[in-house]
């Protein structure tokens, strides 16, 4: 698999320019009010529809909860965007044993406190206008690691231009307490009727 790469000058950069790209590209950027909480790891599954979505959420993380940031992200992404793996990306680098190799790493960083891990479940891009998420299998792999100590926050992101010459972006945040028994249906269930919600207060909005 490739793992992140530590650089503080790189990643530190980065950080701030990410910042610089959403304030300079979007006419706002909010999020839903939610305790930060201690130093207990997290668990973000957020839908995916743009090469915006990482670093927005990057930029939620070092705001809002102040985690040590990783995203499971695509090998061509990996190998093509240099600076990826110094903002905690990671990545199957083949397929077979590698991509359980890979999940293992993501739960192993639950187990971890201070971390955040963001997983995109629906494995690639779709619109933003779709009416479910779709969730791949391996997301199970790694709710199941360890013995579950960390949390689970549901993640929608939405866009609008409203009276704006650029977009607005808002991304609804819910943490899941799961029971203790849970499948893939169980979750996709759960975050689906987190996304309906966001899509319903969205569409609630007026100028």
């Amino acid at each position: 698999m490739f793992e992140p790469r530590q650089n503080k000058l790189v990643s530190g950069f980065f950080s701030w320019y990410i910042s610089f790209l959403i304030k300079r590209n979007f006419a706002s950027y909010t999020y839903s009010d939610i305790e930060a909480g201690g130093t207990q790891s997290i668990l973000m599954l957020a839908n995916h529809f743009s090469w915006w979505d990482g670093f927005l959420l990057f930029h939620l993380n070092k705001k809002v909860f102040h985690r040590k940031f990783h995203v499971l992200i695509t090998g061509e992404n990996y190998r093509s965007v240099f600076f990826l793996k110094y903002l905690g990306g990671f990545a199957v680098s083949r397929r077979g044993k590698d991509i359980v190799d890979t999940l293992s790493f993501a739960g192993g960083l639950l187990e971890q406190p201070g971390n955040l891990v963001l997983l995109f479940p629906q494995g690639k891009i779709y619109s933003n206008h779709i009416g479910s998420v779709q969730f791949e299998k391996g997301v199970m792999q790694i709710l199941q690691a360890g013995e579950r100590r960390f949390r689970i926050l549901f993640a929608a992101t939405l866009t609008d231009y409203w009276e704006h010459k650029k977009a607005s972006v808002r991304t609804y945040l819910q943490e899941w307490i799961p029971e203790q028994y849970v499948s893939l249906q169980l979750l996709k269930n759960a975050y689906n009727k987190h996304y309906q919600h966001a899509v319903e207060e969205q569409t609630r909005k007026a100028v």
